[in-house]
């Protein structure tokens, strides 16, 4: 190889080695911050379980039974995650089957002040997948047992659905509270 070429080659990589280095590298970091996740429910089906869940929440405020039953999933694995009346029955359980969950719905409904107002700027609808989708949305829950005075108290209400051949069906009803800030 003569003089000349060497320096046309030298200066090439020169000029050609920081562009190839530096367009490695613009595509490794735009794979890396290229989310893998595939939203598996599309946005006409997420819609669909935002419009369920306000509709389980009016039934609920109105202590309509019969209508929060229906969005059920009718299943021995249905869970309602809450409070108990008393301390006696562990103070927070979980209500595993329809029957089970109603049957607490009704005691929390025959308390007379039962009541829940989400906070539904925040909700969250998300697919987990293309039959089990989540909703979250901070709460405040008014019940009281026993003649307590009822308060309202924040939560966080974390509910799965599942898809039936009768449509979207609620199958957990997990409601957490939120502890006080401390007191500095």
């Amino acid at each position: 190889m003569s003089g000349n070429k060497l320096s046309l080659l030298g200066a090439f990589l020169i000029i050609a080695l920081p562009s190839l280095v530096t367009g490695v590298a613009i595509t490794h970091a735009r794979r890396t911050a290229t989310p893998s996740y595939m939203e598996p429910l599309d946005a006409g089906t997420l819609n669909q379980i935002s419009a369920l869940y306000r509709k389980l929440i009016e039934a609920e405020n109105r202590h309509d039974l019969e209508e929060v039953r229906t969005m059920m999933w009718d299943s021995p694995s249905m869970l309602f995650v809450a409070k108990t009346a008393t301390a006696a029955e562990g103070n927070w359980a979980g209500f595993w089957g329809t029957d089970a969950v109603m049957h607490h719905f009704a005691e929390l409904y025959n308390a007379g002040s039962f009541r829940i107002d989400p906070d539904y700027d925040r909700q969250r609808v998300v697919g987990l997948t293309r039959d089990i989708a989540e909703t979250y949305v901070p709460v405040k829950i008014t019940v009281a047992y026993a003649g307590q005075t009822p308060v309202p108290k924040p939560f966080l209400m974390i509910l799965e659905w599942v898809r039936t051949p009768d449509g979207w069906r609620m199958a957990t009803d997990i409601a957490l509270p939120i502890p006080p800030a401390p007191q500095p």
